[in-house]
Order: C-alpha cells, then sequence, then structure tokens
C-alpha cells in the first residue's frame, strides 16, 4: 500500500520515525498509515522494534523520538508529550496492564475518566465487559490475567480513545481468553475506534486484523493485507517462523 503524499490528511500517519533507548537506535525509519475503523497486525521477531513502535507513537518518553511525523486526524503529536498524545485520543494498553493497587476494577475505571473528554461511561463499559461488571468491586490486581487484560482495555475506553496500542495482548492467556479479547476488539472496531495490536501470536493477531506490518531490526520490511500473509508461507517462516 503506497503512503499518502500528505499524511496530514489521513486519520493516523507516522512517517519516517527514529526512536532511541539512549544510544541503542530501534526504531529505524518507520512510516505507515492507518485507516479509521481499521485493525492493523505489527508483526515481528522478539526485538524487532515493535513495542518501541508502539511507544513512541504514544510518546512515551522511552525511547526517545530524534525524528520523523506523527500525526492524528490532522493533529501533529511528534512534538508533543505522552498526556497530550493521549488527550488527542491515542491510548496504549501496555503488556504489563499496569492495573493501580489497592483500587477496585471501578475505581480503577472512574480514575481514567478524571482527564478531560472520557469515553465510555460505566454502564457502556459494563455491556462490553460483563466479566469486569460482575468484579467491580473487587481489587483489580486479585483479578486473573485474562480478567486484567479486560481491565487494561476498559480503561482505555473509558478515556477519550480514537487510536488504541495493544501490546502483547494475549500473552499468557487460555485460549477461551483470547477469544474474549477478540470479540471485544471486534466490538472496539465497530465503534470506529482503529487499534494496532503487537502480538507475537501472529496467527490470531492475523484471523483479526485487516492489514499486517512485519518489522525487522527497526524497519518495516513488510506491508499488505493479513491475508496476503497468510497466503505467503515463506515470508512468514522467514520473519515470523509460522
Amino acid at each position: 500500500m503506497a503512503l499518502a503524499a500528505d499524511p496530514a490528511k489521513e486519520f493516523f500517519a507516522v512517517r519516517n520515525i527514529h526512536s532511541y533507548y539512549g544510544e541503542s537506535y530501534i526504531v529505524q525509519g518507520v512510516s505507515l498509515d492507518v485507516r479509521k475503523g481499521e485493525i492493523l497486525a505489527l508483526l515481528g521477531r522478539n526485538g524487532a522494534g515493535k513495542t518501541s513502535t508502539l511507544r513512541t507513537i504514544a510518546r512515551m518518553d522511552n525511547p526517545e523520538l530524534r525524528g520523523g511525523e506523527i500525526w492524528l486526524e490532522g493533529e501533529a503529536l511528534h512534538g508533543q508529550k505522552s498526556w497530550q498524545a493521549s488527550r488527542a485520543g491515542i491510548q496504549l494498553v501496555p503488556e504489563d496492564r499496569r492495573i493501580i493497587q489497592g483500587m477496585t476494577v471501578e475505581e480503577n475505571l472512574v480514575l481514567a475518566q478524571v482527564a478531560p473528554g472520557h469515553g465510555m461511561d460505566l454502564e457502556e463499559i459494563y455491556e462490553h465487559f460483563p466479566r469486569l461488571a460482575e468484579r467491580r468491586k473487587q481489587e483489580g490486581t486479585t483479578l486473573s490475567g485474562g480478567e486484567q487484560q479486560m481491565l487494561a482495555v476498559a480503561r482505555a475506553l473509558a478515556r477519550n480513545i480514537k487510536l488504541l496500542l495493544l501490546d502483547e495482548p494475549y500473552e499468557g492467556l487460555a485460549p477461551v481468553i483470547v477469544q474474549e479479547i477478540e470479540r471485544i476488539v471486534y466490538s472496539i472496531k465497530e465503534r470506529g475506534i482503529t487499534t494496532i495490536i503487537v502480538e507475537q501470536n501472529a496467527v490470531a493477531a492475523l484471523r483479526l486484523s485487516d492489514r499486517a506490518v512485519i518489522m525487522d531490526t527497526g524497519q518495516i520490511v513488510f506491508t499488505g493485507t493479513a491475508k496476503e500473509l497468510l497466503d505467503n508461507p515463506q515470508l512468514r517462516n522467514e520473519y515470523l517462523a509460522i
């Protein structure tokens, strides 16, 4: 897929970003466009730069962005801080989930709505996440791994959200919980929310996604539809070992 000539006119666009941890050059000139409501799988072996790309998009302090542009609905985010990117509509669900200790499920969700321009209200969240409704008074860190993942996603949806970044959402989860997370991501897509998913379970991620990008040593080596990648065993074997 050819990149748009004017990234500011795209729903979400990244142009030639370069990110570093100290002097370690991690993200090396990554560019991509993502359409509104699309699910994009960002794939590659461990150390390829996938998580660092998500963190750069979310404007986290690490890695440090030293070049390139990030645009969301015409707003330039490359010069902004993480809280500004969050307020603009980018929400990152990290691999470690970061559920706040000592707070109930509901308190975690209410806290997420403190920032201006919050998203789903509590009842709407509980409609999408009935397990969380059942455990609303339970301390968040005592939930199962799958339930904590649901809470982390729900917390992102409680904020103003246009672009959801999921980092290894299936890590350590049973297949039945993976299916539940997939159902939730599909329902998010129906609301017009765009998702970029980083996942080692490439087959599951591709089953969910419209398009796929493969990274290798900090660079993009493939961009295409999920079907094109699933139908290319040589490419899958070389970069994904599947």
